[in-house]
């Protein structure tokens, strides 16, 4: 057979050969495509199978890596203001990797332009696209890209990125239809996720509200309500800090009344101006006001917590009925955290308003409990007026009227002495009578109340509340000029003990003896420190010298302060 004959045969058999290797080929594209919707199916069903949004959000970016096979992904979730990137979630890069590079980007260059075009992006090489810009220092090379939005109820939710396909191959159509197809799943993931995220929260806003509720009910102080709306409000929020404001007089300035979260001790009692800051603006409009970073938002110069290193804020008032507004609650977080959504500030607001609704009728509470105090009073006067002093006016007359029958020198002189007694006891009562019925206290401008005003006030900023103890006739027997000379004396001791003394107990003791008024504030803090500034120290040794009296400061021997002030009474 000649060698033409032998080639002839041999082509049936390379023919075979080829289709051999084509089934063979179509086979194991058959398989891989079959390998490739069951790892979809997987990965879709891995995604779906999650309630928690963070952990649906990881569960996408490693599933999308893995379908694609890509050495990095990342999935980049738009913030509210539909330009720039909130949130930045990264497979591929190794802790130690992700710090060196710095920052997160915001949605610049390439990954900005899948949000100003939400459409599939695929590249050979990203870095020839006319958006790119290049890559920060520390930052891996990368070549190839695919980019797919994320939609969740035909709103863009975010972008997802991958590059660098192992083996060095370019990302096909394929993989970009598989990727399309994950994020449709992820779209519904996603918004199961937010709506189980929306139902919790909202269970926990019902039932702080009711527990603020309950709380007002079973007689909690004012100051304890407040302390539980800032609390319940920053844990569920994921705020950093937490501030009750409050309005003084005049309105021009607001003063820190409970504080909690990040350096709480130092904002207990701060003074802010209206002007300036966020809860000014918050409590001047009636309103909600947020901000997106309160350490750089021009409107918010004024405001001191601007160096605190806090990014998002909100602040909303507590009672906006008929205009008036008892307090504005501020939430903050750290810089580069999410911004507050609407999502969470809706139910913030319904908790604020119930919260106003709680306070309003505590107060209305405690208004009848004074009302009923006073007119307990009243009765106990009527009482000492008719009974009291009449018996022992009568007591007296007839021991003055027997004292005329005694013929023992000694014995009338004993009863002449018990009459005079008596005497003195009348007047006291009298006096007391006096004092019960002041309109003074009646209106909360008597010394007592002002001093009560005073000490209740300092408990925000000492974070407790000061022992208080008054005896003598302190409305009836001290002058009204003294009596503004020791609210600003007990004003002054009480922020110091607050600022300085690192106190866990304060007692105040006011005594009014029939010749002398003395004030007395003691606590168990660091002392007085020898370099301090003395300034207003020197105030209250002025008040008590321009009045005729003293300061002492001493240090008791179980450590802390002793101030003791005193002013005489008669001219």
């Amino acid at each position: 057979m000649g060698g033409d004959d032998v080639a002839r045969s041999r082509i049936p058999q390379l023919r075979l050969d080829e289709l051999l290797e084509e089934l063979q080929a179509r086979i194991d594209a058959a398989r891989g495509t079959r390998d490739r919707v069951h790892s979809l199916l997987e990965a879709v069903l891995s995604v779906g199978r999650e309630l928690d949004l963070t952990q649906v959000l990881r569960r996408i970016v490693e599933a999308a890596a893995v379908l694609v096979d890509a050495r990095y992904a990342a999935l980049g979730v738009i913030g509210p203001d539909g330009e720039s990137l909130s949130q930045f979630l990264t497979v591929g890069m190794a802790e130690e990797e992700i710090a060196g590079i710095g920052p997160y980007p915001t949605g610049k260059g390439l990954l900005g332009e899948l949000i100003s075009h939400p459409e599939a992006l695929r590249l050979g090489d990203l870095s020839q696209h006319a958006a790119s810009y290049g890559f920060p220092a520390n930052h891996p090379p990368m070549r190839t890209f695919l980019g797919v939005p994320v939609r969740v109820r035909e709103e863009v939710f975010g972008n997802l990125y991958l590059t660098d396909k192992h083996g060095g191959e370019d990302f096909d159509a394929d993989d970009e239809s598989v990727i399309a197809t994950l994020a449709v799943a992820a779209g519904v993931a996603i918004d199961n996720a937010r709506l189980y995220e929306e139902a919790q929260r909202q269970q926990r806003w019902l039932s702080a509200s009711a527990e603020v509720t309950r709380s007002l009910l079973s007689g909690s102080s004012h100051s304890q309500v407040v302390e539980l709306i800032a609390q319940r409000a920053r844990e569920i929020t994921g705020a950093e800090l937490a501030d009750i404001v409050v309005p003084l007089a005049g309105g021009e300035t607001l003063r820190v009344e409970f504080a909690c979260g990040g350096s709480a001790p130092k904002r207990m009692g701060l003074v802010v101006p209206r002007e300036g800051t966020l809860s000014g603006a918050a409590w001047t409009e009636g309103a909600r006001v947020s901000t997106a970073d309160l350490a750089t938002d021009p409107r918010l110069a004024g405001d001191p917590r601007r160096s605190e290193g806090l990014g998002p804020a909100v602040a909303v008032p507590l009672g906006r009925a008929e205009g008036h507004i008892d307090a504005v609650l501020l939430l903050a977080r750290g810089v580069g955290e999410a911004v507050f959504t609407e999502r969470e500030v809706g139910p913030l607001l319904g908790f604020a308003d119930q919260a106003a609704l709680g306070l309003e009728l505590a107060n209305r509470r405690r208004d009848a409990e004074q009302l009923a105090m006073l007119e307990d009073r009243d009765r106990i006067a009527r009482d000492l007026h008719d009974l009291a002093i009449q018996r022992l006016f009568a007591t007296g007359m007839t021991l003055q009227s027997a004292a005329r029958f005694i013929e023992h020198p000694g014995a009338s002189d004993r009863v002449l002495r018990a009459v005079g007694d008596l005497d003195e006891t009348i007047k006291i009562i009298r006096s007391t009578i006096f004092g019960l019925r002041a309109r003074d206290e009646a209106s909360g401008n008597g010394l007592r109340a002002r001093v009560v005003k005073a000490v209740e006030e300092a408990q925000a900023a000492l974070g407790f509340a000061p022992r208080l103890s008054m005896e003598g006739l302190l409305d009836t027997d001290v002058p009204a000029a003294v009596a503004d000379h020791v609210v600003a004396v007990l004003g002054e001791a009480l922020s110091n003990a607050a600022r300085h003394a690192q106190a866990g107990r304060v007692e105040v003791l006011l005594q009014a003896t029939g010749v002398k008024v003395v004030l007395t504030v003691q606590d168990d803090g660091v002392g007085i420190p020898e370099q301090g500034r003395r300034s207003g120290l020197r105030n209250l040794a002025e008040r008590a010298d321009g009045l005729g009296g003293e300061l002492e400061l001493a240090s008791p021997p179980d450590g802390g302060t002793r101030l003791v002030w005193s002013a005489p009474l008669g001219p």
